[in-house]
């Protein structure tokens, strides 16, 4: 450590003697500079958080010296932070996308990167059930919906990132997020409790994909199970409300070669979404007794932008697990273990995506005890999807057209709990790299919502779950990020 001052203030002595002979030789005015300057995309341009001299070619030498020995500069990187915060791709592996941008250079080392996103959206929804509305990108409670139509224009979601680069095998990211239409918290969209802004994400990497393979993580992040992608521009899949994971743990990868494995050592307790386990009868997070395993390998298929990915996951306690009545973070009966399976094709402009995932016992609080709906015995959880995507260009720009299919499966047949099945419609178009506008229809039948879903909160013998339940939704969006 002594060695390493002595050596810092020598540095510092050359350097002020450079600038003072500098300042010597030409006269030149000294200015402050900005805390940040955004740069291009491309070639991210580092801005000192100190006083330095005005550029001339006198003094060049002496201005590199300074931004090179003070580490001290915010960058941004719009197509990094774009990948990162979208939550349409790459779902259930962004820490590894990270370390990938890394690897290829897309973010360099040492550096502090600012990044952001925000969905705004305009949408209009019919139900044949009055205040049920099937659609899942908002919580379905008649908090949020009143009578057989809605209709909004709202920011859904608002998200601000930072990665810092601190050293090349270390990287440490975080994520802010704010989404009142998805908060958990009391009342309708307006309500303080639900205009929050959270830590959503939120880890310390620790790896490079260029020197080794291997590399781990620390924090809040996506559990790495199943695929949870969608080839829709702004719907989530089905198979993602289900059964998306998030979580605090402790993650250790392995990637080459079109091999990625990840294991994650989860807390127990009832995490932030799907995953939950029993410490002591209680749901008290204060225990590592969960995992995820998850193993995919990608098959190059011959030529640029032709792949197959095949991979399939394993987790020890999914959310699935609770008694009757059901409610969200309550303590497990007994862990409920889930497998997915998945693929996904590239082949030049197109993308298609296929999974499924099921839980292995049955969930204690589909059985409702009070007649006549005792008569439904209780149920595996398990819900799948597929859906293709074209990318084709219209007028110079990207375009893409999607299709998706994804269902929930809760409950035996004939149970108002049954299933609950999405259609999607979409077209997405890129006037920019990080910035998509977006369009969709969403068909929905049947209406399942998590919480009571077989019954609890309405009396004895009744659910508020609806076979029969039908929603359509148009709307239309951007998503830009910067």
């Amino acid at each position: 450590m002594l060695a390493r001052l002595e050596r810092l203030e020598q540095e510092n002595r050359q350097l002020r003697q450079e600038v003072n002979s500098l300042k010597g030789a030409a006269p030149i005015a000294s200015a402050p500079a900005p805390l940040a300057v955004p740069s291009t995309d491309a070639e991210p341009a580092a801005t000192p958080i100190h006083n330095v001299e005005a550029p001339t070619p006198e003094n060049d030498r002496a201005r590199a010296s300074l931004e090179l020995n003070s580490g001290l500069f915010v960058s941004r990187a719009s197509d990094v932070s774009y990948r990162m915060l979208d939550p349409t791709t790459h779902t259930s592996r962004k820490p590894l996308m990270l370390l990938d941008a890394r690897r290829k250079g897309d973010l360099r080392d040492g550096g502090v990167y600012l990044g952001g996103a925000i969905t705004a959206l305009a949408n209009y929804q019919e139900t044949n059930r009055n205040s049920k509305f099937g659609y899942l990108m908002r919580h379905p409670t008649s908090a949020n919906q009143i009578g057989e139509t809605a209709s909004e224009a709202v920011l859904h979601t608002a998200q601000l990132s930072v990665t810092a680069n601190v050293t090349p095998w270390i990287t440490a990211y975080a994520e802010l997020l704010y989404d009142p239409e998805q908060s958990f918290g009391a009342g309708t969209i307006t309500a303080v409790s639900r205009n929050q802004v959270q830590l959503r994400k939120g880890y310390v990497m620790f790896g490079d994909l260029e020197e080794s393979p291997y590399y781990a993580a620390i924090g809040k992040m996506e559990a790495p199970f199943g695929l949870m992608d969608t080839v829709s521009p702004f719907t989530a899949s089905t198979v993602w409300h289900a059964f998306g994971g998030l979580a605090w743990g402790a993650l250790a990868g392995y990637s080459k070669d079109g091999l990625n494995i990840a294991l994650e050592a989860v807390q127990g307790g009832s995490q932030f979404r799907s995953l939950a386990t029993s410490v002591e009868g209680t749901n008290v997070p204060s225990r590592l007794n969960n995992f995820v395993a998850d193993a995919n390998y990608t098959f190059d298929l011959g030529g640029e932008g032709r792949d197959l990915m095949a991979g399939a996951s394993y987790v020890h306690g999914s959310a699935y697990c609770h008694g009757f009545p059901v409610v969200h973070f309550n303590p497990c009966v007994d862990d409920n273990p889930a497998y997915a399976v998945y693929g996904q094709l590239h082949y030049d402009r197109w993308t298609a995506n296929a999974e499924f995932a099921k839980t292995l016992e049955e969930w204690p609080g589909t059985f409702n005890p009070t007649p006549p709906l005792n008569q439904f015995a209780a149920s595996k959880v398990s819900s799948w999807g597929v859906g293709a995507r074209y990318a084709a260009e219209l007028a110079g720009q990207e375009v893409h057209l999607s299709t998706e299919f994804s269902t929930y499966v809760a409950g035996p047949k004939g149970s108002p709990w049954r299933r609950q099945d999405q259609l999607v419609f979409g077209l997405a178009a890129f006037p920019a790299t990080h910035v998509k506008l977006f369009s969709e229809v969403v068909l929905v039948e049947g209406y399942v919502p998590l919480n009571f879903l077989s019954g609890g909160n309405l009396g004895p013998g009744v659910s508020w779950s609806e076979a029969d339940g039908k929603t359509q939704v148009l709307l239309v969006g951007a998503n830009v990020a910067f």
